[in-house]
Order: C-alpha cells, then sequence, then structure tokens
C-alpha cells in the first residue's frame, strides 16, 4: 500500500528541521497540539445553528479549510514520529467500527456501541 501522505510527512520533516523545530515534536507534544488544533475547528462552528453550520460564508469555511489543514498536518507529523501508515490505520479502523456498529442493528441510532454489545 502506498502512503498518500508521504509528501506531506516529508515536507513537515523540512519544515521542522529548516526551524530546528523537531526537539519540540515529541509524540506528547504533537498529540497536545493536535487537540489545540481540534479546538480551534470546533471554536468555527461555537455558536452556530445547525443550519448556519451547513451553509459557511467564504469567510468562515476558510477558517474551517485552514483549521482542517492545521489538525491534519499534526496528525501526518504524529504518524511520521511513531512509524504509523494512516491509511492503513483508517482502514483497519474501520473494519473494527463495522463489527461495533451492525448496520441491521444501528440504522438510524446515534447511540453507542454498547448499547448493541449482547
Amino acid at each position: 500500500m502506498s502512503d498518500p501522505f508521504k509528501s506531506l510527512h516529508d515536507a513537515m520533516n523540512q519544515f521542522a528541521a529548516e526551524r530546528d523545530w523537531d526537539q519540540f515534536h515529541s509524540p506528547k507534544n504533537l498529540a497536545m497540539a493536535l487537540t489545540v488544533e481540534a479546538a480551534e475547528l470546533q471554536e468555527c462552528f461555537q455558536w452556530l445553528t445547525e443550519a448556519q453550520a451547513k451553509d459557511l460564508d467564504e469567510q468562515q469555511l476558510a477558517a474551517v479549510r485552514d483549521e482542517i489543514a492545521d489538525v491534519q498536518l499534526y496528525l501526518v507529523r504524529l504518524a511520521g514520529k511513531l512509524g504509523v501508515d494512516i491509511e492503513a490505520a483508517c482502514w483497519a479502523k474501520m473494519e473494527k467500527n463495522v463489527a461495533k456498529y451492525p448496520a441491521d442493528k444501528v440504522r438510524g441510532s446515534a447511540k453507542k456501541y454498547t448499547h448493541y454489545q449482547d
């Protein structure tokens, strides 16, 4: 399987190296930074109604794009530090989710998987 994030990973390595930031990019610090960026993504939607959140203006959408990119870039950096293949991890997790949430049992429900366990 090819790594669709390899060029981003390489670019992030170069970016950090040029700034001598690798010393700060431990897995712990990257995971913490990731949560900060995820919170900034949430902030883009704070106080919006469901309808407003689905109909962002161009300025709002630009802010959301930037925050999504920040989240993804930290994920790419963290995965690289730990040797995690993001695509393979996502496919493996999807397989687990299929087993956890059988469509015939969960269709139309937002309940946690523990509600459906036998």
